[in-house]
């Protein structure tokens, strides 16, 4: 079991990280489900679950003790088949954008990969559209509310990230499947490359043809063995068509992943980014220069503002090095003046929202009041935002004054 600080170390009260306007900007739809959605569309379109109760699928799936990557990911097997219709992405959409506004949260990036949910009855757009329309009626609602018609809060906004898989197999989906068979003579480098450069085209296509506030481009899936270089052409693309680009790197591979994130896909921000300060896992021949390496790599991070996307309750049941968070490398990056935003990851399969990932690390780490702000401000700021920067900087300013009021209106605990 992961160990995570007592709420005796708590110094900001759990209610006030609930209320303070927050961002998510690394959460996977298909890992967020509500598990009742999960149920129910299980047994509508007939997929099969090892339970059909909440307090089953706990014990044998969702069980938030995981040895390994691999029995984290056993979920998604679940979630990724009942997610094959413009119903249940809809649903699904919908569902996690008010999850995630009932815990604070006023700016949303969704991030899922369309090519594991095309299929005979439903096209890349289809997908689209219906994750679309999921999220902007969630919008519509929250944002018809009292309290955010008449500006005292700032309104719900949300943007859509599609990720291209490093890998990818027959059993991932049916269009892979197809794909493979089309493509027989590529090699798997080939595939890999080609699919995310037909991915990236149709991402770019639903934003400037359908309005689809596609926002950015991201990378992810196994990523030892599989490096982000064999799809630079993909990122290439989207870098030309003026899309932002985040990547999964550093999760299970080491500061060079990072480092090819960031020079061969023009990464704006960096998820999960957890081996960063990992020298030893650095190709360099000697440990003072892998230390050299890590070290210079930190401070280009710094210098450009390029921003982590810090999962901490994912990470500590993904590697058994973290299993106590206190060992979390997010520690480092703070000390270093590193940018980081802290998100959920999946809320589902990790059973957690933003407000107890921030109780985590203001435990952990410590964070005073004006720390713990620049943080969640600075989320805003480094989002993909999908509307003009003159209207990003005035969302911003809206998100300060509405967490300032609260500041001053929540009485908090002092040391």
């Amino acid at each position: 079991m992961a160990r995570h600080p007592t709420r005796g170390d708590l110094n900001i009260s759990r209610d006030f990280l609930r209320k303070i306007p927050k961002t998510d900007l690394h959460v996977h739809l298909d890992g967020s489900l509500r598990i009742y959605t999960l149920i129910d569309l299980a047994k509508e379109y007939k997929v099969r679950l090892p339970s059909y109760t909440e307090e089953g699928l706990r014990k044998l799936v969702f069980t938030g003790n995981y040895k390994n990557l691999s029995e984290y990911l056993k979920g998604f097997q679940y979630t990724t088949q009942v997610l094959q219709t413009r119903e249940a992405l809809e649903r699904a959409a919908y569902e996690l954008a008010m999850d995630e506004f009932g815990d604070g949260v006023r700016y949303l990036e969704v991030r899922f990969a369309p090519q594991l949910h095309i299929n005979e009855k439903l096209s890349f757009e289809d997908i689209m559209i219906a994750v679309n329309n999921g999220l902007n009626r969630a919008k519509r609602a929250i944002n018809s509310l009292p309290q955010i018609r008449n500006g005292a809060e700032p309104p719900f906004e949300y943007g859509i990230i599609g990720c291209a898989m490093r890998k990818f197999s027959e059993d991932f989906s049916d269009y892979y499947r197809q794909f493979i068979k089309v493509h027989k003579f590529l090699d798997d480098e080939e595939r890999f490359a080609l699919a995310s450069m037909e991915l990236v085209r149709g991402l770019v296509r639903v934003r400037d043809e359908y309005g689809i506030p596609v926002v950015g481009f991201d990378l992810a899936g196994e990523e030892y063995g599989y490096p982000a270089e064999d799809h630079r052409e993909a990122f290439i693309y989207a870098h030309k068509n003026f899309m932002k680009k985040t990547v999964h790197a550093g999760e299970a591979f080491g500061a060079e992943s990072i480092f090819q994130a960031i020079t061969d896909l023009y990464a704006d921000r960096i998820g999960h980014g957890t081996h960063l300060f990992d020298a030893d896992m650095v190709d360099l021949p000697t440990r003072k220069e892998r230390v050299r390496y890590v070290e210079e790599l930190a401070q280009y991070i710094a210098d450009r503002r390029i921003t982590i996307e810090v999962c901490l309750t994912s990470n500590t049941e993904t590697d058994p090095n973290l299993r106590d968070v206190t060992k979390h490398p997010c520690r480092k990056m703070l000390e270093k003046n590193l940018s980081v935003t802290f998100c959920t990851d999946n809320m589902l399969i990790s059973n957690t929202t933003v407000s107890r990932e921030l109780e985590i690390a203001v435990n952990t780490f410590g964070l005073d009041l004006k720390r713990l702000k620049d943080i969640i401000v600075y989320g805003f700021k480094r989002s993909f935002f999908p509307q003009k920067y003159t209207e990003k900087r005035k969302y911003v300013r809206s998100v300060i004054n509405f967490y300032e009021s609260l500041e001053s209106s929540v009485s908090l605990p002092t040391k």
